[in-house]
C-alpha cells in the first residue's frame, strides 16, 4: 500500500527484508522514537510490533507535551507513519527468539519469518500482573488504575480505594490523597501500615479498613464497592492499586539476558546504563521493559537515546572496517610511511 502526501509517497509493506541494521523489537513509544532517530540517520530499521500495547485500555495519553489527552492508537499510529517517512519500516508480529548470527543476530518471528540485524533494540514494554481480584483485570484502565500521573486527573474528587500490595502502597496513598479528600486505604492481604504510617494517614484523613479484599461491586458499569471477606461492601468509585510489573523478554533468553528482580521490588525488568546499552554486547533496551515506571514521555525520550547511540556504535564500527581494510590494501613501505606521518603529527601537537 502507498500513503500519499502533499509532498511525499510513502510505502506500507509487511514484506520483511533479509538484513537491516537494526531490528526493533517493540512497537510502543520508545521503539517508534528509537526506529525515527536511527532512520533518520539513514539506518535500514525494522519495528517488529506484536500488537499489544501496555497503555491500550486507557482512554488517552496524559502528561506527555503536546499530546496530551491523544487516543494511545493515535498516537502509535502518527509515529509509525513518521518512521515511514524517512525509510523505515514498521511490522506486524511477535518475535519468539533472537540468537547471535556471526557479528549480529538472528531474529525469529512466531510465524516462522527470520531477519538478521547488527544491532537489536527491545522496547517489548512490561505485563501488568494484578491480585486474583474478581473484576479487578475487567475495569483496568477504566475504574481501576494504578499511577496518579497517568490517571490521577480524571479521577480527582472521587471515592477513591487504595488496595495494598506492600508497604510502597502508603507512598501511592499518599499521591492520591492530593487529588481527593475522600481516600480509603484497604490492607487486603498485607500488614496493617506502621503505627508512624498510620499515623500520617490518619493526620490527611485517609481510614484504614483491614480485612481481605473478595471481589469489585459494579452497579451500571461502574464500580461501586468493595467487597470484604466479611460481607461488608465499602462504597468507592475508583480502585488503586500498584501491580507486578514484569518485562516482556523471554525471546532473550537465547542471548543470555533474562529480567531479573528490581531493586525496588516492583517486579522484573532488564538492566541497562543511561544508555540503554545492555549486558550482551550489541542488545540495547528502552522503556518499560528496563524503566518499570516510565510513562509515555520518558520511554520515548529513552527509545530516542538508545537510537542516537546505536547509531553512534554502528559509525564506529564501520569507521574501525574501513581503517582495516585501508590499510590491508597498503604495502609494507605505505604502512612504514603512514606511522612515520602520524608520529610526526602527534611530535608537533597536531
Amino acid at each position: 500500500m502507498r500513503i500519499v502526501g502533499a509532498e511525499e509517497v510513502v510505502t506500507v509493506t509487511e514484506q520483511l527484508e533479509n538484513d537491516y541494521d537494526v531490528v526493533v523489537a517493540g512497537g510502543g513509544a520508545a521503539g517508534l522514537n528509537g526506529a525515527l532517530m536511527l532512520a533518520r540517520s539513514r539506518r535500514t530499521v525494522v519495528v517488529i510490533d506484536a500488537g499489544e500495547p501496555r497503555n491500550a485500555p486507557a482512554a488517552g495519553v496524559h502528561g506527555l507535551l503536546g499530546r496530551d489527552g491523544m487516543p494511545p492508537a493515535e498516537l502509535l499510529e502518527t509515529g509509525r507513519a513518521e518512521v515511514r517517512r524517512y525509510g523505515g519500516q514498521v511490522v506486524s508480529g511477535e518475535i519468539t527468539a533472537a540468537t547471535r548470527d556471526g557479528d549480529g543476530f538472528a531474529v525469529t518471528l512466531a510465524d516462522g519469518r527470520t531477519v538478521r540485524a547488527r544491532r537489536l533494540l527491545v522496547t517489548t514494554g512490561l505485563t501488568d500482573e494484578l491480585p486474583d481480584i474478581p473484576g479487578l483485570r475487567e475495569r483496568w484502565g477504566r475504574d481501576v488504575v494504578h499511577c496518579p500521573y497517568c490517571h490521577g486527573w480524571e479521577v480527582r474528587d472521587r471515592a477513591i480505594a487504595v488496595l495494598s500490595r506492600g508497604p510502597i502502597s502508603v507512598h501511592q496513598v499518599q499521591l492520591f490523597r492530593q487529588l481527593s479528600d475522600d481516600v480509603v486505604y484497604f490492607t487486603h492481604d498485607q500488614p496493617d501500615p506502621t503505627p508512624e504510617a498510620a499515623e500520617r494517614l490518619a493526620a490527611r484523613g485517609v481510614r484504614v479498613v483491614p480485612g481481605k479484599v473478595t471481589g469489585i461491586e459494579i452497579t451500571d458499569d461502574r464500580i461501586s464497592g468493595i467487597q470484604l471477606a466479611d460481607g461488608t461492601v465499602v462504597a468507592r468509585e475508583v480502585v488503586a492499586v500498584g501491580t507486578h510489573m514484569v518485562a516482556r523478554s523471554g525471546f532473550l533468553e537465547g542471548l543470555g539476558l533474562a529480567a531479573v528482580e528490581h531493586p525496588g521490588g516492583f517486579g522484573r525488568y532488564i538492566p541497562s546504563d543511561a544508555t540503554g546499552r545492555t549486558e550482551v554486547p550489541g542488545v540495547w533496551a528502552a522503556g518499560n521493559v528496563t524503566d518499570l515506571s516510565a510513562q509515555v514521555g520518558p520511554a520515548a525520550a529513552a527509545g530516542a537515546t538508545a537510537g542516537a547511540h546505536i547509531n553512534a556504535d554502528l559509525v564506529e564500527e564501520e569507521f574501525d572496517t574501513a581503517v582495516a581494510a585501508r590499510r590491508d590494501g597498503f604495502t609494507a613501505a605505505e604502512e612504514a610511511e603512514l606511522a612515520e606521518s602520524v608520529n610526526g603529527s602527534r611530535g608537533h601537537g597536531l
